[in-house]
């Protein structure tokens, strides 16, 4: 494809959905697998809907999860403003063609008298009471008023807005790119409101001249914007640009777990997990959710889940770096159905990538904590160790504090089912005897500690599978859990000899 340009459009009215997050990582991938360019435009025509902060929070959550903008308010580019509330004045010259062109309106209904029309359709039993083909006829505007009329309520600085002037009897056609052939009979789209009163142009007309000159070649985006598309459709072919017109692609809807409808931040927090992708703290309720970063979630993991909503490589392949899904990235493989948002499946793709990322990255990590919770001075060559020990078993990188613990704190419990089932007479002497063998290794690697364990029990007489889980105890306290000899190789023969006997101490009491 040549010269392919997307964009990522949010409305600064709050946290970016993590629904939004997956919409910016598709419209990456399209634009990365076609050589094409990926394009932040913020979308904030609602001042009564702006969020301070809003805008900085998606910005940090592309940079967290390595989607970064080409053209965007940050980067610049020759497009620009990126923000459609510094591009207030161009909307009006294509709001004003509309109308001089017959295929857009001025109306200067009331709240009043919109709400008396809706109240009559009902009462009609009218199923969808809107401003469409018929009721505009009995409504105030410039379809109905003398053109004398409308130009003196103007000249009186009379509120209005422009409506699109929806036809009668035609049918829209669209061909998206996921879902085939999409057709809708104008009698059921309604007049929307492309310009508000205070002079802001609505998304509908918004979006359709910014996407026209930005020159955006595919229009990616959720399927609730679906039931708009017809409308865009027609701004396109009424403002002359039908043959310039992007394709659109309509994204599946994200699930709740069960399947049962759209997920929701009510849905989310009921079910336990996050909705956004950082911590956002309203400030309007002052209300902190809780972000898949703080929860311990890596970027990669995040993203890695994401693309499997809605979209699959048609493999049994799961683990993909950002560049293998660019280049595996097609928009054939997209689902029309929704897709479950399956968080155990989330936790997964985490568990992974602790496994395969290099635990020096964790260290520093694990170094600072120790410190804050416990004001433990850890050496950053055992953080490593502890990671080295823990990874294989942690969901997210806090669960390296909580099971490095054992580390430092000797046991002061211990579990009472293995002492109650394990521990026997003969266990104190052969613990001891491998205890006293230690204390003469200050330092000592998981295979010497195997088989010196090995070697002084059956050189005693011992089966020493049999005190396998009880050495475990008088180390840790507990029954299972990670290596065993690498802890000993951890904490040196020394440390561990006088664990060991110390637990034998408390235990034979």
């Amino acid at each position: 494809m040549e010269n392919v340009r997307v964009r990522f459009a949010p409305s600064p009215t709050g946290g970016l959905h993590i629904g939004g997050v997956r919409t910016a990582l598709f419209n990456y991938l399209f634009a990365k697998k076609n050589g094409g360019k990926f394009i932040l435009r913020i979308e904030d025509t609602d001042q009564t809907r702006f969020v301070a902060g809003a805008e900085d929070y998606i910005k940090e959550t592309l940079e967290w999860c390595g989607i970064s903008p080409d053209e965007g308010p940050n980067q610049g580019g020759d497009f620009g403003p990126y923000r459609q509330s510094e591009r207030k004045e161009i909307y009006r010259q294509y709001a004003e063609k509309l109308v001089e062109e017959g295929n857009a309106y001025y109306a200067f209904d009331t709240p009043e008298e919109l709400e008396a029309m809706r109240d009559r359709l009902k009462e009609s039993r009218v199923m969808n009471p809107q401003y469409d083909t018929v009721t505009r006829t009995t409504m105030k505007n410039s379809l109905t008023l003398s053109e004398e009329e409308v130009k003196q309520r103007i000249e009186n600085g009379e509120p209005y807005v422009i409506r699109i002037k929806i036809p009668k009897k035609e049918e829209v056609r669209l061909n998206d790119m996921v879902r085939g052939w999409v057709m809708v009979h104008t009698e059921v789209l309604d007049d929307k409101v492309l310009m508000k009163s205070d002079g802001m142009p609505t998304y509908h007309l918004a979006n359709i001249v910014d996407d026209h000159l930005m020159k955006i070649t595919h229009v990616i985006r959720g399927e609730e914007w679906l039931p708009s598309a017809p409308l865009h459709v027609l701004l396109y072919q009424f403002l002359g640009w039908e043959n310039e017109m992007p394709q659109f692609a309509h994204l599946p809807l994200i699930l709740k777990p069960d399947g049962n409808g759209k997920l929701s931040k009510r849905a989310a927090d009921k079910a336990g997990f996050p909705i956004f992708p950082l911590n956002w703290n309203d400030p309007e309720t002052n209300e902190l959710s809780e972000g898949f970063r703080e929860l311990g979630f890596l970027p990669e993991a995040l993203i890695n889940f994401l693309s499997f909503l809605g979209w699959n490589p048609g493999t049994e392949q799961e683990i993909f770096s950002l560049n293998e899904l660019i280049e595996e990235f097609s928009e054939k493989r997209i689902n029309k159905a929704g897709t479950k948002f399956d968080f155990e499946k989330a936790k997964w793709f985490n568990q992974q990538y602790i496994k395969s990322t290099d635990s020096r990255k964790f260290a520093k990590g694990l170094v600072d904590e120790f410190k804050a919770q416990y004001d433990l001075n850890c050496a950053e060559d055992v953080a490593i160790q502890i990671i080295e020990l823990l990874k294989e078993r942690v969901t997210f990188p806090s669960e390296f504090v909580e099971g490095g613990k054992v580390i430092f704190f000797p046991p002061t419990t211990f579990d009472e089912k293995v002492v109650n089932k394990k521990w026997k007479e003969e266990t104190p002497t052969a613990l001891n005897l491998f205890a006293d063998k230690l204390s003469s290794h200050d330092s000592i690697n998981a295979e010497e500690a195997k088989n010196l364990f090995w070697e002084t029990l059956e050189n005693a007489g011992y089966k020493p599978g049999q005190f396998m889980q009880t050495l475990r105890l008088s180390l840790t306290g507990q029954g299972s859990g990670p290596d065993l000899m690498t802890i000993i190789e951890i904490l040196g023969g020394i440390k561990s000899a006088e664990r060991i006997k110390s637990s034998i101490a408390v235990l034979n009491n």
